[in-house]
């Protein structure tokens, strides 16, 4: 933490929502209360090999939505289907922790998910069954950093929540506490 000044959602985490859901998932022990632990956003560049400026471009936009330069990923075998080869550069990630990793959660959920059109919450089912939850955008557009009419090319990416929780359960609870908009259950 800079300046020792709290992102306000990390500050009420600490104040309110941890006491809250230690009553609600009946923890004793309020150091086992489950919480965010990081935040990984990738995402895999269209037509990297046809041309390396689309990785610098996809660069710059994942750096101005996380606030921090992103790391380039690498093959890890070759797949001569789609060309590629081991080693070569096909995507970004970026890793989040911390007070940044608080401020991207609050802007994703404030945000992020209110422009998005026909948006009803997103899926419950989106859990690994550790309590780590994944979302994917099919274009980076709907981050408000991003000028749309500057992106020429749609670029998709998957934002991962790694929480502490021990299953889906703690991990929703935990995320529905930190304001998560998931769908409305249908009885």
């Amino acid at each position: 933490m800079q300046g020792g000044n709290m992102s306000s959602l990390q500050d009420r985490f600490t104040k309110e929502i941890t006491k809250k859901l230690q009553t609600e998932l009946g923890i004793k022990n309020p150091m086992s209360v489950p919480k965010l632990s990081k935040i990984v956003i990738n995402m895999g560049v269209k037509d990297v090999l046809a041309d390396k400026k689309n990785l610098e471009k996809a660069s710059q936009i994942l750096a101005q939505i996380a606030g921090q330069k992103p790391r380039v990923m690498k093959a890890k075998k070759s797949i001569s289907t789609f060309k590629l080869r081991e080693g070569d550069e096909i995507g970004l990630v970026t890793t989040l922790r911390g007070e940044r990793m608080y401020d991207f959660y609050e802007k994703l959920v404030s945000i992020v998910f209110p422009r998005l059109r026909d948006f009803h919450g997103v899926k419950r089912e989106s859990f690994d069954g550790h309590g780590n939850y994944t979302l994917g955008f099919v274009e980076s557009a709907v981050f408000p950093e991003i000028d749309a009419g500057k992106v020429d090319k749609i670029q998709g990416l998957e934002v991962s929540i790694v929480t502490t929780a021990k299953d889906d359960k703690e991990g929703l609870v935990l995320l529905e506490a930190l304001g998560m908009p998931f769908q409305k259950v249908k009885s």
